[in-house]
Order: C-alpha cells, then structure tokens, then sequence
C-alpha cells in the first residue's frame, strides 16, 4: 500500500521550484465575511445566531481575525458587533475581533464604546479613500485627507486600541500621496498599513512595485520592524486568490478574505481557496488549522447569505470531484482497484477529496466509457453483466448531457423487465 509520502513522489511538483520564502513568519488570515462580505447586493444578511456559528467555524478553521462589522452602520450593526464579541469571550475562542470604521469620529467612537463595555480590545481598521480618481469624484485635496487620517488615529490610540489604517485604493494611488498618509498615520500611532486592491486593479507585478515601495517607506522611517502590512483584494479581473497568495509568500503579515469569495460586484479573494491552497502548500499546522470543517463553512455561508455554490466551484462545489468522462474515470477506477484511495484521490485531482469530507464520483455520460457503467452498477450493488452494461452504455451515448441516478435505475430496471433474448 502507498502512503501519503509514496503518493507525493508520484507528483512532480514544478510549484515548489526555486519557490522564495523571505519571511519564515505563518500565515494569517483575516475574515471579512460578515461585513465586507455582506456589502454584495446579492446577499441575505444572516441573523446573529448565523453570524454567531460562521465565527465559531473560523475559529475552528485557524483564522486569525474576524471583521465584526462597521458599527459606524447603524443600531443593528453595533447590536450584532456587541453579541458577537461577548460570544468570542464568554466561549474562549482563540479568534480576535476587529471593526471597520471610516477616518471619523462617528464611526470610531462606537467601536470604543463596545470595547469598553465588554472589555476586550478591537482593532480599529479606519479607512479612507486615497486613489485621484476618487479624490477627484469626491472633491477632495491631500490636506484633508491628512487631517482625516491624523484625528481618526489619535482618537483610536487615545483610546487604547490597536490601530490600522487602510487606503482604499492602494493599487491606483500616487506614490506621493501614499508616502504622505502612510507617515501621517504611522505618526499618529498606527502599528499595521492596510493596502487595498479595491476595485481588483493590481497583477503581480503592481503588487511586487506596491509592496516594495511600501517596505522602503516603512525602513527609511526605522519602522520596518513595528508596522506589519495587510493585504485586501477584490476578484474584478480574476486575480485575487493568486494576489493573496503572493502577499503572503513575499512577506505580508495577513491577507483578508471572505467564504465563496462573497463581496461587493465580483466579490473578495475566498478565503476558503487561501486556505485550502496554503494547507496543500504546506504552510498550516494542523495543531492550529481544523480544516475538516472547511467545506461547512462555505455551505453555511452560502445557506446565510443566499449565495448559491457554482457547481465547477473548487473543493465545494457539486462536480469538484465528479467526472463522467471516460478516460478520466478509468485512470480513477484502476487506481480504487489497487487498493489505493489516496491515488485515486491525487490522480485525476489536485486536491485530495477525502481530507475534507468529499469523494470521487464516477457518473455516466455522452464521454463516458464502459468502465464508468461498470463502476457505477457496482457501487449502487447491481450486477454488470454484458446485456445491462449495453444497454445502459448505448443509451448514454444518444443523449446530450450527465445521466441522472433516476434515469440509469430506470435503463435498469427496463432490463430486468425484458425476456432473455
């Protein structure tokens, strides 16, 4: 028998070639689902008893922060960031809770607020609009938005919070005002920069550029060590889940993300893809990551908020480990047939099925060979003899899509009501 070690031989993994690390630090992980997620028109916002389950998964999960909400919003929101904070105390959970707030008093001073009453500290990640494109639409000059991202600091750290500013905008913003409100926010006392691919600008290379001009700002002020730097990014060209990823192996502290990748127009890099692919990395401790729950979180998600599950969607989806194919199916059949479950989840897949709840499925189709008609007879207990195999084989071939379980029973079941030829 193979074991997990056998099985990765077999695999010629070109993703670890000349892979730089700089940075020795873990991953981490911010979720936004609950409240940057919840910014899609598309979505039904969950009860609290929702909210309150999705935040014990992603404390299950190993994630390291969990946006509450932007309290700023309105009554509910702060009822709900209240609940949801005192849920994360009273039940000793390892998550820590952060708020978004814009750079003004208004929306910050709740989050105090809440802090206060509970007792337990809030990140306060205030944010405000720094790309001339927006400060065109807006009206705005840099002295403002300097006096906005002066006050809102000061006012956080006054308060004894942990401050992190955000520039929406990052990847279309002049390096000129970004050196200007990165220092005025540093100086004000913010320990983290959040840098914003807000509406799914940047490629790899804009965030190579980004990042490196980040980290010479941050060393020429003798800060490099003090401020971490976090990275946000939307999907509007495709490129999120891979822009996190680089994030995090070139040296961001934390990429944010929400489940099913769930957001605003396209949505958010999913956070369940950053996960999934930095366990098949093999960046997550399984001591601090429970991901056989991975798979109910995105249900959950999508069960809240309304969002449906495209069926090609990785890990989760319906046909993420199905195939009707027939050359696909052999290679997976002859791989069960040895005896080997971990090949025959590795064959055909990048990701091993079984590690988190799902398994190969062998359906029959129009591409279908004899073997997937073998199979699926067999799995369902129903001898294959020639005649049935035939049978059930030549009538894939005269339709146009995957056979439903129905409809083969039905092909069976007409079979054994016909007299022997």
């Amino acid at each position: 028998m193979l074991d997990t070690t056998d099985v990765a031989a077999l695999v010629y993994d070109w993703n670890e070639l000349d892979m730089r690390r700089p940075q020795a630090r873990k991953p981490r992980f911010v979720d936004e689902t609950i409240r940057d997620g919840l910014q899609s028109p598309s979505v039904r916002d969950p009860s609290i008893e929702q909210k309150m389950e999705l935040v014990r998964l992603m404390d299950r999960l190993g994630i390291h922060v969990v946006n509450l909400g932007l309290p700023g919003a309105g009554r509910r929101a702060q009822e709900d960031v209240e609940a949801l904070l005192r849920m994360i105390v009273e039940e000793k959970l390892r998550i820590l809770p952060n708020c978004a707030a814009r750079t003004v008093a208004a929306d910050i001073r709740p989050i105090i607020d809440i802090s206060q009453r509970v007792g337990v500290p809030i990140e306060v990640t205030a944010f405000i609009g720094s790309s001339p494109i927006r400060a065109f639409a807006e009206s705005w000059d840099v002295k403002r938005l300097v006096h906005h991202t002066k006050t809102a600091l000061e006012l956080i750290v006054d308060n004894g919070l942990p401050a992190s500013f955000v520039t929406e905008d990052t990847t279309r913003s002049h390096p000129q005002t970004l050196d200007t409100l990165f220092r005025t926010a540093i100086d004000a006392g913010a320990t983290r920069l959040v840098l914003c691919d807000t509406c799914g600008h940047a490629v790899p290379n804009g965030l190579r550029s980004l990042l490196n001009f980040t980290r010479g700002l941050l060393r020429g002020m003798g800060v490099e060590d003090r401020v971490k730097l976090d990275w946000h990014g939307h999907n509007d060209r495709g490129h999120a889940l891979t822009l996190a990823t680089l994030a995090l192996e070139w040296g961001f502290d934390r990429a944010h993300g929400c489940a099913l990748g769930i957001g605003e127009r396209v949505g958010n890099t999913s956070m369940d893809h950053l996960l999934l692919n930095f366990y098949l990395l093999g960046r997550l401790d399984p001591r601090d990551h429970d991901l056989s729950c991975l798979v109910e979180y995105v249900k959950k998600v999508s069960e809240y908020t309304g969002v449906p599950i495209h069926p090609s969607y990785p890990l989760v989806g319906r046909d993420a480990f199905r195939t009707a194919t027939g050359v696909h199916a052999a290679a997976i059949i002859k791989a069960e047939a040895k005896g080997e479950l971990e090949l025959a989840d590795r064959v055909y897949s990048a990701v091993p099925a079984r590690v988190f709840g799902r398994q190969q499925e062998i359906e029959i189709g129009h591409y279908s060979g004899r073997s997937n008609v073998i199979y699926w007879l067999r799995e369902r207990g129903i001898e294959p003899n020639d005649e049935l195999v035939d049978r059930v084989f030549n009538y894939a071939k005269g339709r146009n899509e995957t056979l439903a379980d129905e409809e083969i029973m039905a092909v069976v079941r007409n079979e054994a009501a016909s007299p022997p030829a």
